[in-house]
């Protein structure tokens, strides 16, 4: 039985959250460390984009600034995530590791089965579909949760866990969002619409559920976080010990937060206006 590291839940604000996994990837890459899972919730709202999306077509930045909601963009692909009520995992390891068969689609696989085992534990039994989910059109909006994908989590037909990847250097960064509750209309009111909003909010509601909604009696993140860990460690067949960022994780972290995604430029215009120098 291999061992990974757990970096146990905390929350932080969306500049930390980027800049701590990013910098336990580099590390990585640098070091081919142990293969880390680590939980996290946020301390201020927050929307990311994915990495390859076009900030000004597709945020809505005075609602964002009206409501208190910081903006950020990941190091991961995929679509815009409102993190507020919800739990969110990173999982960072070696591509080459024998538990993940070649391939993205591959690992998006065995991590779906690692979460979807996990929610068992609190009563939630999620499926798994290779085809991804069918919907009407490819019109639902900006949100990673109005967007069909392979082995995406589903109870009901509905998505409960999104999830998106970077990989480098052999090495892979696959960050997932577990909604703990969902607020469609709030959602809807700080990306920009792709059809009538009222519309948006309604087929967003259809296509999402949550934690809250689907559990049987309450649970909160810590419950939660500890579900999702047996789920790991059962389908992979390791042992997840708790442990803390290395000195150079630290430094690393300490650097992005300043240079990267602290940066307004960063998060409006990605890589076409941050050059690495870590």
């Amino acid at each position: 039985m291999g061992a990974w590291r757990l970096l146990p839940f905390r929350k932080a604000d969306a500049v930390e959250n980027m800049a701590v996994d990013e910098a336990v990837f580099r590390a990585n890459i640098r070091n081919k460390a142990l293969p880390t899972l680590r939980f996290y919730g946020w301390r201020t709202p927050a929307l990311s984009i994915g990495y390859f999306q076009d900030f000004a077509k597709e945020v809505d930045i005075g609602a964002c600034r009206r409501l208190g909601i910081d903006m950020i963009r990941r190091p991961t692909g995929g679509k815009a995530v409102l993190h507020d009520q919800e739990l969110t995992y990173a999982v960072i390891a070696g591509t080459d590791s024998p538990l993940f068969p070649p391939g993205i689609i591959n690992t998006f696989r065995i991590i779906g089965s690692c979460i979807a085992k996990g929610l068992m534990e609190v009563g939630i039994r999620a499926e798994m579909r290779a085809e991804g989910r069918a919907t009407p059109d490819e019109a639902l909006g900006s949100s990673c949760f109005s967007s069909p994908s392979r082995y995406e989590l589903l109870v009901g037909g509905r998505k409960i866990c999104g999830a998106a990847q970077m990989r480098s250097h052999g090495v892979f960064l696959q960050h997932g969002a577990l909604l703990m509750t969902f607020d469609p209309a709030r959602t809807c009111t700080i990306v920009l619409p792709h059809r009538d909003r009222e519309e948006q909010v309604r087929s967003l509601r259809n296509a999402v559920t949550s934690v809250g909604e689907q559990a049987g009696p309450p649970v909160d993140e810590e419950t939660v976080c500890r579900a999702l860990r047996k789920g790991f460690e059962q389908v992979l067949g390791i042992r997840l010990l708790e442990g803390v960022l290395t000195q150079e994780e630290e430094e690393l972290k300490s650097e992005l937060m300043t240079k990267k995604y602290g940066s307004e430029n960063w998060t409006k215009e990605g890589c076409k206006s941050w050059i690495s120098g870590l």
